[in-house]
């Protein structure tokens, strides 16, 4: 399963890891992903991966 939000299609960035030295090794910036189950309008359950920030704004919004 790709670490990727259902809703919004977040997914990793990458930048560099900065030592003190500044030496730069690359890295990965991983989505907060949480899986949540939303209902269908067929009345079914379903479990989507949803990247925190989406959570807070669909609560916000009063989705």
């Amino acid at each position: 399963m790709s670490r990727k939000c259902a809703i919004t299609g977040k997914g990793p960035m990458s930048g560099n890891n900065v030592s003190h030295a500044h030496n730069k090794t690359k890295r990965r910036f991983l989505p907060n992903l949480r899986t949540v189950r939303i209902t269908l309008e067929d009345g079914t359950r379903k479990k989507i991966r949803v990247a925190a920030s989406t959570l807070r704004t669909m609560k916000k919004q009063g989705i």
